[in-house]
This record gives structure tokens, C-alpha cells and sequence, in this order.
């Protein structure tokens, strides 16, 4: 028997074989190391090629975020909560492709695979909502003994490096980004290594969706090449370990690491969590500086 070739099995068409690039400052270059790796489904077959980043890669990611920021922070927290609802709304919109990546990458049934983006859309519009509230929940007025007004102000802490959730490739990562960007931070985000192409595809609302280019930047590729330099780079300010869940070892080399310009740290769980409860004001106050002001009564 005759082989049938790949493009007689799609009609006469060549097969196209993706191979997606980063998402650093809004665009998607290539990595600089010119490397990719394969992406299999949780039964092992060909989906697609990623880009395997480099610590270069990691340090532009930083520098596109470092630049963003200063627009990103000055904006007012209701147009944050707006932009956030506009990816919600084009996350929407692709949801059968998301569908099909997060059963495919996650090896869930398709019940599951559509909770789990609908979970997604859910949770952008919750914190879309919070936007322009956590400043009343956490800020507010002290009382002092003595002539002043005395107010806690709530302000993000700047470059946040994100290690995504390694189980969890929508749902997850929607959980840890979200939090971040909607407090006025940018972030760096190391994707799922083995289940990168929700990530990819995030990259793609996010760039049709009103975001800034820089505010998120995409690495996809092993860990090991880029958390290190995220770690230890001194323009960081904070990072979140939560995608590193049951591997204490690499998470303490980490912080360790992240010691050294004393960045925020939230750390690494011990087991991956479940994503789908109501998620709480933790992820947003965890990267929030608070700024005290004193102003004389009188005067």
C-alpha cells in the first residue's frame, strides 16, 4: 500500500507546522539563541514548536516591562479594570480555540477543558472589578495624635517576574497575572514549560486587547533558562514562585536569588492549587507597596 503523504491527507495542502515566537514589549521576536522545542499533547503527539528563551531573552522581557511601567502605574485603576475587561472579552471570543489548547495541553475531557476557560473569563472581570476598589479595602485614614491627616496609600511595587502554574495552563496563569497587571505592576510571566500553548495564545489577546505593550511579556521554554536571571536581576522588584509548587529546591535557590535586591517573594505552595475558588485579596496585596502621607490640618 501506497504511503499517504501528509498534505493528500489535508486535501492537497501543506501541513503548516506552527512555531511560535516570545512576547516581549508588545511584538513576538524570535529568541535571540534561535532555539525551539517540541510541544506534544498529554498523549505525547506533535502540536506545535515553542521558542526556547534565553537568559537574553529574560533580560529583554525585564527591560520591555521596566519601560512600560512608568504608563502602566500612571494610569487610573478604573481604565485598568477596563482593559482587563477587554481581554476578557477577546479571551471570550476565542474560546473554542482555548478550549481545544487547554484539552489537549491539560489531557482534560472537553467539560472540563470549557470549565476551565469560562473559569478563565470569570476571573479577568473579577478583577477588572477590583481595580479601582483594593485602594479603598487596604488605603484609607489613620488616626494620629496630633495636627495631620495621615493616609495608607496603596502602590504597585513595579517589575514583577510571574513563574506560571506548570499544571494549570489557563486558569492558572489567568490567576497569577491578573492580580498583577490590575495593580498597576508589569510583569514577566515563565510559562508552563510542557503545556505552553494557552500561554501563546494569551499573548495574542493580550496584544488585540488594549494592553500597552510591555505590561506582559511571554517566556515560553525550560525554567531553568530563564528563572534564574529573573531571580537575580536587580531591576526586578518582586516575583511569585507559585508555578514552582512541589519543587522546594529550585524555589529556595530562588529566593534566594531574589534576596539579594530584597524582592517581594510570594512563595512556592506546596502542591499546585485548585484554581477554581473565589481566589481573594492575597494575590493583589502581595505586590502592593504602601505609601504613607502625612498633610497638616490648617495650613
Amino acid at each position: 500500500m501506497t504511503p499517504i503523504s501528509s498534505s493528500e491527507a489535508r486535501g492537497g495542502r501543506l501541513e503548516v507546522r506552527k512555531t511560535y515566537k516570545l512576547y516581549i514589549g508588545g511584538a513576538f521576536p524570535r529568541s535571540e539563541s534561535g532555539r525551539s522545542y517540541v510541544v506534544n499533547d498529554a498523549k505525547g503527539t506533535f502540536l506545535a514548536n515553542a521558542s526556547a528563551a534565553s537568559r537574553k531573552d529574560a533580560r529583554d522581557a525585564v527591560q520591555a516591562a521596566r519601560k512600560a511601567f512608568p504608563g502602566w502605574s500612571a494610569r487610573t485603576p478604573y481604565n485598568r479594570g477596563q482593559v482587563l475587561y477587554r481581554i476578557a472579552e477577546v479571551l471570550e471570543g476565542r474560546r473554542a480555540q482555548f478550549v481545544d489548547e487547554v484539552q489537549r495541553s491539560e489531557g482534560s475531557g472537553k467539560r472540563a477543558a470549557e470549565a476551565a476557560v469560562d473559569l478563565s473569563v470569570d476571573r479577568l472581570v473579577w478583577y477588572a472589578g477590583w481595580a479601582d476598589k483594593i485602594a479603598q479595602v487596604v488605603g484609607g485614614t489613620n488616626p494620629v495624635a496630633g495636627p495631620y491627616f495621615n493616609f495608607s496609600l496603596p502602590e504597585p511595587t513595579g517589575v514583577v517576574a510571574v513563574v506560571a502554574p506548570q499544571q494549570s495552563s489557563l486558569l492558572g496563569l489567568v490567576s497569577v497575572v491578573a492580580p498583577v497587571v490590575v495593580t498597576g505592576n508589569t510583569c514577566v510571566v515563565a510559562t508552563s514549560s510542557a503545556r505552553p500553548l494557552p500561554a501563546i495564545t494569551l499573548s495574542e489577546v493580550l496584544a488585540t486587547s488594549d494592553v500597552p505593550g510591555g505590561v506582559v511579556n511571554v517566556l515560553t521554554g525550560a525554567l531553568a533558562d530563564t528563572t534564574p536571571t529573573l531571580a537575580s536581576h536587580m531591576d526586578v522588584n518582586a516575583i511569585d514562585l507559585t508555578g514552582l509548587a512541589g519543587d522546594p529546591e529550585t524555589a529556595t535557590a530562588l529566593e534566594v536569588a531574589a534576596a539579594e535586591n530584597l524582592k517581594r517573594v510570594r512563595r512556592a505552595p506546596a502542591a499546585e492549587p485548585d484554581w477554581t475558588p473565589e481566589p481573594g485579596l492575597e494575590a493583589m496585596t502581595t505586590f502592593l507597596e504602601t505609601k504613607t502621607v502625612w498633610h497638616p490640618i490648617g495650613i
